[in-house]
This record gives structure tokens, C-alpha cells and sequence, in this order.
């Protein structure tokens, strides 16, 4: 078993107020992602200048204060076709952004209710010249094969970049079951391709064994193998791999997770592997009422032994998006949605399991001006972390946040 927590206020600063002027974004969900060069990006569920549809950010230092850029504005469905609601980026070598939409696109999409499209995914090419206009492109739209959307449909998760600079990633629902998918997007001098590595639910069965309606995306292990979490299927979701041999992928169930109370549901983070090939994520039970359970933080390491840090309320509450791994400190990083005394906290767990509250927000009372309702951690090569939180901020938009632990 992990420790328990004790308390230790980093260093923390606001770098930007989202809702600062009509079009600068509102509303940032998403775990940012930093450049080699230490810009920040991401994504913000409301603003800018199609109809409030959000947008995609960049924040450079320059002199010691953060300007803020939209590089891309989405629209408002139902007619969207170059997507609706992004999600989660990643950038190449080159400077390029790539990332998804959870709709939009020129497809119709039977799952979708009200909204057209199932989803896109996308790429913003960096301007060749510093303060040049990005390039938006649509690589592929989901739900494009059959009537029941066999290439997937309505992608929650962010895209993750092989070195060979293929795009992996998961759908929520979709593919042959129904149950989302895994897939590849690949590129040549023709276009992008789509490869669907695994279509969940394909075990049969009423509890889908094998995993359903993955929220996360995937992440890689040094010998290449894919990992992610399902929100559904087994007892509880599952923690599943994807490894290639001769051609073909293999789907395996790692973990399953405990399956909730009757009526309730749960919520898997999504995975963290080490040098070493231990595995972490995030659980969240949510009850048959309203509320969520504290949650956990678990590693399983590569003999398939289990360790757990258990949540108890007093320490933060709904660890969603799960944790980022220090190899030079060997700690954990990670964020809750709640806590005793405001609504989430940054945390760290160390090589001996004992959690320290780094920070807690909302401390600025006066419309939680330091923010509330984090998103996941993004690193810098100097050990700053850096992410956002949904709501907070002095126009109670949300903001970008940097702790130094």
C-alpha cells in the first residue's frame, strides 16, 4: 500500500485568464502540452470566433509575461465539418499540433443525438515564419465507413506520435461491436490512412471481456506495445495492451477493474508507463447518486504485482485524469477534481508512496480567482508543471496554471 499525505504549498502562479476578451477561448478542459522551446498549448470547450466553439491556444513567454494566440477557432454544431469539441493535442519534432474533435465533420453520425459528425481528426502546421498563420487541415473524418460507423466514432482522448510520425488513437463508440476502437493514421505522398488496430467488445458476450468505450487515448512502451483503459466491458473496464507481431495486433487484458455499485459507473484515467515498463492510471468510482468516490492511483509492474494509493477525501477526491511520471525525482504527479477545502488539488506521491498536497485550489475565494476543477499535468525539462483548470480565474473562465514543486 502507498502512505498517506501531508501538505507542502509549491510555488504557484496564474500565467493567463481565460474570457480576457470575446475571442481568447473560455473554458479549458484539457491537459496542455509544452514545445521544446517551453510553449504552452491546448484547447478550450467554449469561445472564439465561430459561434463559440472553441478554440486551440498557444501561450509564449516573452520577458516574463505570457501572451496568449488562438491558432484555431471551431464552430458550434450542428454543421461543423471541420469538427466540433476538441480534445487533447500533440506536437511532432516539427512544431506541428495534431488532435481530434469529439464531432463534427462531413459524415452523419447515428450516435451522436443532436449533433452532426462523429468526429475529426485534424493537424495545425506551424507557420514557417515566428507569428504566421497555422495551416488547419482535416486528416480524417470518423464514422466514414458504413452505416454503423466501423472506423469509429466520437474520439474523447488525445493522439499520441510514433517516431515514424504515425498517429495512434481510440474512438469511444464505433466499430464493429459498437464498443469504439483503436486505430492507426498513417502517412505517405498519397494522404493519411486509417488502420484499425482493434474493435472492442469483439470477445462476444453481453460484458464484453476484452473492454468497451475507451475514454483515454493510448500510450506507448518502449518495446512498442500500446496500453490504454476502458470505461466499460470486464467487471469494471479494464486496463488493456495491444502488442504487433507479424503484422497483426493483439489485444490483452492487463487489469480488470472493480466493477462499481449497481447504477453506478466508473472512470478510468488514462495510462503512465515508466523506463522500467511499470504501468499507472487513475480510478474513479461514480455511485448511483450524485457525487464520485475519492478514488485511487494504482501501479502494476511488470510482474503483475499491484500497488495502490487510496484517496480518503481529506487528501483530494476524483483523481480523473491520471499521473505523470518523474523518473529524475521518482514521483508521481497528478491532479483531483476535489478537495476539503476547494474544488482540487495538485498532489505528489514519491518512491515511498507518501503523498504531499502541493496545491489546492480556489484559496483566492473571490470567484476561485486561482482557479478550480483541474485538467492533467504537462512537465517541462526543468521539472515545472503546468496545466489548466475548467472553471476559476478572475472572469471565472478558467486559466493556465504553473507550479514548481
Amino acid at each position: 500500500m502507498f502512505g498517506c499525505a501531508s501538505i507542502s504549498q509549491a510555488q504557484f502562479q496564474v500565467l493567463y485568464n481565460f474570457g480576457s476578451y470575446p475571442s481568447d477561448g473560455s473554458f479549458p478542459g484539457n491537459t496542455p502540452v509544452l514545445d521544446g522551446t517551453g510553449n504552452i498549448y491546448g484547447t478550450t470547450t467554449q469561445g472564439g470566433t465561430q459561434n463559440n466553439g472553441g478554440i486551440v491556444f498557444e501561450l509564449s513567454n516573452s520577458g516574463g509575461t505570457w501572451n496568449e494566440t488562438t491558432l484555431y477557432s471551431f464552430c458550434t454544431p450542428p454543421t461543423c465539418p471541420s469538427g466540433a469539441g476538441p480534445v487533447g493535442l500533440v506536437l511532432d519534432s516539427s512544431g506541428n499540433i495534431f488532435g481530434m474533435t469529439t464531432y463534427g465533420g462531413v459524415q452523419p453520425c447515428p450516435s451522436s443525438g443532436v449533433f452532426e459528425g462523429c468526429g475529426v481528426a485534424f493537424e495545425l502546421s506551424a507557420p514557417s515564419a515566428r507569428g504566421g498563420a497555422w495551416t488547419y487541415t482535416v486528416l480524417y473524418t470518423f464514422c466514414s465507413v458504413g452505416e454503423l460507423c466501423e472506423d469509429g466514432a466520437n474520439p474523447l482522448g488525445p493522439l499520441v506520435l510514433d517516431k515514424l510520425g504515425n498517429l495512434y488513437g481510440t474512438t469511444s463508440s464505433g466499430g464493429t461491436n459498437d464498443a469504439g476502437v483503436v486505430f492507426e493514421l498513417s502517412h505517405d505522398q498519397n494522404g493519411w490512412t486509417q488502420n484499425i488496430l482493434y474493435s472492442f467488445c469483439s470477445a462476444g458476450g453481453d460484458i464484453c471481456s476484452d473492454g468497451a468505450e475507451p475514454e483515454w487515448g493510448v500510450t506507448f512502451d518502449n518495446s512498442g506495445n500500446l496500453f490504454g483503459t476502458t470505461s466499460r466491458g470486464g467487471d469494471g473496464g479494464v486496463l488493456y495492451k495491444l502488442s504487433l507481431s507479424s503484422g497483426d495486433w493483439t489485444e490483452t487484458v492487463v487489469n480488470n477493474f472493480p466493477p462499481p455499485e449497481p447504477g453506478g459507473s466508473n472512470s478510468p484515467g488514462p495510462v503512465s508507463v515508466d523506463a522500467l515498463g511499470n504501468l499507472y492510471t487513475t480510478l474513479t468510482h461514480f455511485p448511483n447518486h450524485e457525487g464520485f468516490s475519492n478514488g485511487l492511483v494504482g501501479r502494476l509492474n511488470t510482474s503483475g504485482d499491484a500497488r495502490v494509493f487510496r484517496f480518503n477525501g481529506t487528501n483530494g477526491k476524483g483523481p480523473f485524469t491520471g499521473v505523470i511520471v518523474d523518473a529524475s525525482r521518482r514521483a508521481l504527479y497528478g491532479t483531483t477534481l476535489l478537495s476539503p477545502f476547494g474544488p482540487g488539488n495538485v498532489f505528489r506521491i514519491d518512491k515511498l508512496g507518501q503523498e504531499t498536497v502541493l496545491y489546492t485550489f480556489c484559496q483566492q475565494k473571490q470567484n476561485c480567482a486561482d482557479g478550480n476543477y483541474p485538467s492533467g499535468l504537462a512537465e517541462d525539462k526543468f521539472g515545472s508543471l503546468y496545466g489548466t483548470t475548467e472553471y476559476g480565474g478572475i472572469n471565472g473562465s478558467g486559466i493556465v496554471f504553473e507550479i514548481t514543486p
